[in-house]
């Protein structure tokens, strides 16, 4: 039954998740490696007191959705470690200022 659909249709967008085809990610590629390849061609010959140019930002591409719930994930174990040392720092330094529990 869906044999023969369009590989850019409908369907297709929704179970790949976005519309891109496999053209558009590789010129995705390209623009960005241009861009640093630009970038380093500029630092490479500016002048010796002019400051080094940053690398551009990558072109958009979709992210996968469970890229998103690690990303989340991640942050918040970050989160958890981070209020964790500030605690332990805390109880350290100032005993009677420590929180409880």
């Amino acid at each position: 039954m869906v044999e023969g659909l369009p590989p850019n249709g409908a369907l297709a967008r929704r179970v790949v998740g976005h519309h891109l085809q496999y053209g558009d990610l590789r010129t995705a590629d390209l623009v960005d490696l241009m861009g640093r390849l630009v970038t380093d061609f500029r630092n490479a010959n500016r002048a010796e007191n002019a400051a080094v140019q940053p690398y551009p930002d990558p072109v958009w591409r979709p992210e996968s959705p469970g890229a998103a719930k690690k990303r989340k994930k991640k942050a918040r174990k970050e989160r958890g470690e981070a209020r964790a040392g500030y605690r332990r720092i805390v109880s350290q330094v100032t005993p009677k200022h420590a929180e409880k529990g």
